[in-house]
């Protein structure tokens, strides 16, 4: 039996600057302490690679959990993923006062492609990436309205 998502995973190159940002930025705190191995086998197997090393920490906001990987061996790609892009893409976070979270979050170090949320009917939505160019979308559900953002997209907002 599925209870639910338990955390999302992204890969990092500067763990300290990234937890700082996700503190900042949406309220994170760490799940214990950062950790770190290095040719660990029993680790390799299970992340399924072979003689990796790497830095990580848990973090939580809610009921949310994200684990951060800075590996060191081996190196990653350095691209970020774009929306359309095969494989997890972004997440998302709900927010109220979204055009107050736009602008606190822009002096955090969020960079956007938009010059503010737009509105949907249903929710005011806005992608934006990290200061590591993750791509992130922040949300703003109305209140007894469908909360998937996508859902309705190929119609027109209602208007009153």
């Amino acid at each position: 039996m599925i209870r639910g998502i338990h955390h999302v995973a992204v890969h990092v190159h500067d763990l300290n600057k990234m937890i700082r940002f996700y503190k900042d930025a949406f309220g994170f705190e760490l799940v214990g302490e950062p950790f770190e191995w290095d040719g660990n086998e029993f680790i390799d197997r299970i992340v399924d690679v072979q003689n990796s090393a790497a830095r990580g920490a848990m973090l939580r906001c809610g009921t949310c959990y994200l684990e951060m990987f800075e590996y060191i061996r081996p190196k990653g790609e350095t691209t970020a993923r774009n929306a359309y892009d095969k494989g997890y893409t972004h997440f998302c976070v709900d927010v109220t006062e979204i055009e107050q979270e736009y602008e606190r979050l822009k002096g955090l170090g969020m960079s956007f492609g938009q010059p503010g949320p737009i509105d949907v009917g249903h929710v005011k939505t806005i992608y934006g990436r990290d200061p590591e160019g993750n791509l992130i979308e922040i949300q703003q559900t109305v209140e007894g309205k469908c909360d998937f953002p996508l859902a309705n997209l190929n119609r027109e907002p209602t208007r009153k």
